[in-house]
């Protein structure tokens, strides 16, 4: 019976290395300022509208008042889907 012939195995050569690349991230700075600045006024409007009994502050609006407050906090989760 013949011999099978041995297969030569090729010299281990590694991978190329990969540059890194840079990942440009923009500054977001004003994002959480913003966010919070947006819940707190959104609240305080709430709160003074119950506090003066609907007085303050914009008599005019009624109960569209708490409305005008849910905006703000609302608008402040808005910007925090900006967060990174």
């Amino acid at each position: 019976m013949p011999k099978s012939r041995i297969r030569k195995k090729a010299d281990f050569t590694p991978p190329q290395a990969k540059q890194a690349t840079n990942i440009k991230l923009t500054s977001r700075s004003w994002v959480a300022p913003v966010m919070l600045a947006l819940f707190l006024i959104g609240l305080a409007w709430i709160v003074v509208f119950y506090v003066t009994d609907g007085d303050l502050p914009i008599q005019d609006l009624g109960n569209w008042n708490i409305v005008v407050g849910f905006g703000f906090i609302a608008g402040g989760f808005g910007v925090s889907t900006q967060w990174k």
